[in-house]
């Protein structure tokens, strides 16, 4: 059977074709890290820097009555506004980082990053808003 190739799949064999400079697991856990860390301050920077977002955070407040079915209708996001093509644009970068290091541990480690992906799915779709994340 010819499979074809994934953009997830493909993805992750470019990774392992480029991924040359921190090839060692603690490089890639390290810059792992590191890439988290620049998505936090690139949506910061669009807080404090542009403005095109603002996060108004409070204690998410629940009626008493309220069903755990009907929970997310309550629930707030916190963000305000909508991110500026520029603010958009560094995001996006730093989450592609974000995700290049990701597939590279999962290279690292000998996992199928699609695979992970579709078990999560499957586990949160059979489970639904039970899934307590």
């Amino acid at each position: 059977m010819n499979k074809q190739v994934t953009t997830c799949q493909h993805f992750q064999e470019t990774v392992e074709q480029n991924l040359v400079r921190h090839y060692s697991i603690l490089d890639i856990i390290g810059k792992f890290q590191d890439t988290n860390a620049r998505i936090n301050r690139a949506l910061f920077r669009a807080v404090t820097a542009c403005g095109c977002v603002k996060i108004n955070a409070a204690k998410q407040v629940l009626p008493d009555d309220c069903s755990f079915e009907n929970i997310r209708e309550h629930l707030q996001s916190h963000v305000e506004g909508k991110l500026c093509e520029n603010c958009l644009e560094v995001l996006e970068a730093e989450v592609g980082q974000n995700l290049f290091y990701l597939a590279g541990l999962c290279n690292a480690l000998g996992l199928d990053l699609e695979e992970i992906i579709d078990k999560e799915n499957q586990r949160v779709s059979t489970l639904g808003i039970f899934h307590l994340r």
